[in-house]
This record gives C-alpha cells, sequence and structure tokens, in this order.
C-alpha cells in the first residue's frame, strides 16, 4: 500500500508542477485566458478546475481540510493573474501531498466516501481517476500554450 502511496503522490507532484510550467510558459500572461474557436476552456479556467477538484475529492473529502468547493466559479472566473493562479495550484499540491502522506492503510482500503457518479467505488479507484483527470486536462493546457504561448 505505501508504494502505490508514494506513486500516486508523485504523479499528482509532477501532473501540477508540470500545469504551472504551463502557465509559466505562456509569453504573454493575457493568453492564458483566451478561447480561440473550438477551445471550450482557457488554460486559466482549467488550473482553477484542477485546483478546485482536488482540494474537493482529496483535501476535503479524504484529508477533512473544509475546503468548500464552488464548481460553477471554477468555470466562470476570468482573468485572475498568472501569480494567483500559480499560489492556488501550489496550495492544491500542498494539499494533495499532505492528505495523502497522512491518508491511512484503512481509509486506501475503503470504498471512497462518495458515490462516482452514482455507483460505490474503491479509494484506490478514485485515486487513479483524479491523477489521470490532471493529466488530461494538463495536455490540454499544453496545447492551449503551444498554440497562444
Amino acid at each position: 500500500m505505501e508504494k502505490f502511496i508514494i506513486a500516486i503522490s508523485g504523479q499528482f507532484n509532477t501532473g501540477i508542477e508540470k500545469v504551472i510550467d504551463e502557465l509559466n510558459g505562456y509569453n504573454n500572461e493575457n493568453n492564458i485566458w483566451l478561447c480561440p474557436d473550438g477551445i471550450s476552456n482557457s488554460s486559466g479556467t482549467l488550473a482553477l478546475h484542477i485546483a478546485g477538484n482536488l482540494q474537493y475529492f482529496i483535501g476535503t473529502v479524504l484529508g477533512n481540510t473544509g475546503y468548500e468547493r464552488k464548481r460553477d466559479m471554477e468555470f466562470s472566473r476570468r482573468d485572475v493573474p498568472r501569480n494567483e493562479l500559480i499560489a492556488e495550484l501550489k496550495t492544491t499540491k500542498s494539499t494533495v501531498i499532505n492528505t495523502l502522506r497522512n491518508i491511512s492503510k484503512q481509509q486506501i482500503d475503503s470504498d471512497y466516501p462518495l458515490p462516482f457518479p452514482d455507483k460505490v467505488v474503491s479509494t484506490h479507484f478514485i485515486l487513479i481517476h483524479l491523477a489521470t483527470h490532471l493529466n488530461y486536462h494538463l495536455g490540454q493546457i499544453n496545447y492551449h500554450r503551444r498554440l497562444l504561448g
């Protein structure tokens, strides 16, 4: 079990750091928020969504951090400065790593406390799902940055 936590923590750490690197890779900070035709979400929106998603599903649900997710705001906020996005992602990374560092074997071996979406799944499943969800959006951010860099 410890090997799984180490591995999945590494995935979250690397993924969040790569999102930060992508945001820093924009020559023009304003481009983080552009949505050209055919692109549904800006990199800024995706960064906010990643932060909210992980802080809630790992931090609040597994770590009892008390973070209150405002999912609608993840998709409606605009023009958040790059440094604020990065600060939010760093907070997210810290929350995720600290939660996983302190999670009990019993929690990992148990069903995830919330249904997904309407069925019971394991905590293992949710952590893998959240890591792949992060990397899916990382790929979108990478494409967006290369398109608008």
